[in-house]
């Protein structure tokens, strides 16, 4: 099979497409023929050499994926071949036209929602699940404010928060991140291009702040997100590229907290329930992930590009 190999740190162009060995299924794990592949922020920091822990090299990136079962190892007695899924991590990589995973980073997929749409789930709904409802605990009486909500965390997030009741501000950073915004029910749209964009979410809410933030760029934002938040206000840290310094009296006023989020620290448990929250968001039309482009699997390097310069809005996906 096909499959794209990292053999050393660095720029997009060390993702080479490769011949390798077609992985076979051990005991409680599940072997997916591979029918489109997401990509993540986060494979871009991993390749470049500067994401810790970095991977053994050689390595295939990636977690999300879409497909069909192949296989099945001894234990499995719930996933057949022929079953649609997604995954939400691997055990050998999602950037291939195979790939080896545990049971539990595999999902069934409802009939109806593309491949496409199956691999642009694992990271950024998760992520966005987890940082609204099991870190923060957003509630319908919250005003939530997402950062860059025309990237996939900020999409899913505002789909998550509509279902729920939950009022959204929402920044982007341009006119069809707004179009977007708008599709999925933010309350206010500003743009993050404005000197004054956190006078005005003050403004927009009476001047009491906001309840949670999604905060993508910690790194750029978060000392001004603590001087918008409401009595109790919370921040989640989903992503950051670097240090940042903040004025601890603005978390005291207003008994503000932030608080660290990353996926892959979940136990098992939130897992099962985040993905039976994002099963049953397809199964009602709730959740419509949004697809940017579709590239071959060949082009991974330059999706890549694309990803680390936001050109492109919506999920960027590789079609094997």
């Amino acid at each position: 099979m096909r499959a794209i190999r990292v053999q050393q740190f660095g720029g997009p162009d060390v993702l080479q497409i490769e011949e390798v060995t077609d992985p076979l299924p051990g005991p409680g794990q599940v072997l997916v023929k591979v029918r489109a592949i997401g990509i993540n922020p986060v494979e871009t920091y991993i390749r470049s050499g500067t994401h810790a822990p970095k991977p053994d090299l050689p390595y295939t990136p990636g977690t999300d994926a879409a497909g069909t079962v192949e296989a099945v190892g001894e234990g499995v007695k719930d996933l057949k071949p022929g079953d649609r899924v997604y995954t939400s991590g691997t055990v050998t990589g999602a950037y291939a036209e195979k790939t080896l995973c545990g049971r539990l980073q595999v999902h069934k997929m409802p009939e109806g929602v593309s491949f496409s749409k199956g691999a642009a789930l694992g990271v950024p709904y998760s992520a966005a699940y987890r940082a609204l409802f099991q870190r923060a605990c957003a509630v319908p009486a919250d005003v939530l404010l997402v950062h860059g909500a025309d990237g996939s965390v900020g999409v899913a997030a505002m789909q998550f928060a509509r279902a729920r009741g939950v009022a959204t501000i929402a920044t982007v950073g341009r006119e069809e991140g707004r179009a977007l915004a708008e599709r999925y029910g933010a309350r206010h749209i500003i743009s993050h291009l404005d000197g004054d964009h956190m006078q005005q979410v003050l403004s927009l809410t009476d001047g009491r702040g906001v309840d949670v933030i999604l905060e993508m760029l910690a790194n750029v934002n978060l000392g001004n997100d603590l001087t918008v938040l409401a009595p109790g206000g919370r921040v989640v840290v989903i992503g950051s590229r670097g240090p940042v310094e903040i004025n601890p009296r603005d978390l005291m006023r207003p008994e503000a907290a932030i608080l660290g989020m990353l996926v892959f620290s979940a136990p098992e448990r939130d897992l099962a329930s985040i993905h039976a929250a994002i099963v049953a968001g397809l199964e009602n039309n709730s959740l419509d992930p949004i697809i940017g482009r579709k590239m071959s699997l060949a082009d991974a390097a330059e999706a890549h590009r694309l990803l680390e310069t936001s050109k492109s809005l919506g999920k960027i996906v590789l079609i094997p």
